[in-house]
């Protein structure tokens, strides 16, 4: 039982092995794997891109200043005034 396993293992291993061998020697098919190089390497550079884009907008948002920023500077500046989430004070008994 045990050697069936084994040797169906070293099996799987020289077939791979075969296969490998034959993607390096003469069956080798240089358009299809540059090809997919070409793609797999287009994909990367489109995360790329898009994460300095992500960034950009985080950091600069779409109109020169920081939308969000200003929205929770302009939110902060409400409580503040409200005097929301602060402790207890003569103004505000609960």
């Amino acid at each position: 039982m045990i050697m069936s396993a084994i040797l169906g293992i070293v099996a799987m291993v020289s077939y791979g092995f075969e296969n490998l061998m034959k993607q390096i020697g003469p069956a080798y098919d240089p358009l299809f794997y540059d090809v997919m190089v070409y793609i797999f390497g287009t994909m990367l550079f489109a995360v790329f891109l898009l994460s300095v884009i992500a960034f950009w907008l985080r950091r600069k948002g779409l109109g020169g200043g920081a939308a969000k920023e200003k929205w929770t500077q302009e939110l902060e500046r409400y409580f503040e005034r409200e005097q929301i989430g602060l402790i207890p004070d003569e103004k505000h008994h609960w």
